[in-house]
């Protein structure tokens, strides 16, 4: 049985997701106060948070936040704000998905089986058919499926599933070009409210954490027009 966070002051709201995320086999607890939640949440991390971005003491976005720069606990965002800019944000920031309401309880209840099953928490085992472990960049990037736990150069990286994924797809093929499309294809086969613009935040990230690790070399490579390649160590003549 997964634990599932639910953070959400509207009570109307929480309590149909209560109940529907209770019949699909999971344990809930509902918290309604942003400062409160993010307090639980890194005191005792949950198999999954339920966030929601408006709420009372700490925002959302502010306990995603927070939470990013600790772990890489699975969190789907719950927000009224439809903007493409506040979905983007919530991308770049490191969401595992991203829900806007009104939404179908039925709809949330899917999605937390998919990002549980991604990221090997309990209801799902964290492995859809791929292999054990990427190597890539000489032996020095490890990808492993099985923990979701990446390395370059002995160092480890915090990833979101969403970057392990992406990370993974272009790792396994170095010097290869996707473009934004085959990328969304295989690295987010069930995200359904993912586009081409978040490919470019989470390659950002994705930059931004290797180079953090392994300075000296621009691990993803952008072509002009056409997308992105993985750029092995053993590739820069």
């Amino acid at each position: 049985m997964s634990h599932i966070l639910l953070v959400e002051d509207e009570q109307d709201i929480a309590s149909v997701l209560r109940d529907y995320l209770h019949h699909a086999g999971h344990e809930v607890e509902h918290i309604d106060h942003g400062t409160t939640a993010l307090a639980r949440a890194l005191a005792r991390p949950p198999d999954l948070m339920l966030l929601d971005v408006m709420l009372p003491g700490t925002g959302g976005i502010e306990i995603l936040r927070a939470i990013r720069a600790r772990s890489a606990l699975p969190v789907i965002m719950l927000t009224a704000r439809v903007e493409e800019v506040d979905r983007l944000i919530g991308l770049e920031l490191g969401a595992d998905d991203y829900i806007c309401k009104p939404f179908s309880p039925r709809e949330v209840v899917a999605r937390v089986k998919s990002v549980l099953r991604r990221s090997g928490g309990a209801g799902g085992n964290g492995n859809d058919g791929r292999s054990a472990a990427t190597v890539a960049a000489g032996g020095s990037l490890l990808l492993d499926d099985g923990q979701w736990r990446v390395t370059l150069q002995g160092a480890s990286l915090a990833l979101t599933r969403r970057e392990f994924r992406l990370l993974e797809v272009l790792a396994r093929q170095p010097g290869r070009i996707f473009s934004r499309t085959q990328l969304l294809e295989l690295a987010y086969d069930d995200a359904l409210d993912v586009n081409e613009r978040a490919i470019d935040s989470h390659v950002k990230n994705l930059r931004r954490k290797l180079a953090a690790a392994a300075p000296g070399h621009d691990w993803i490579r952008s072509v002009y027009g056409i997308g992105f390649a993985f750029e092995d160590v053993d590739a820069r003549a």
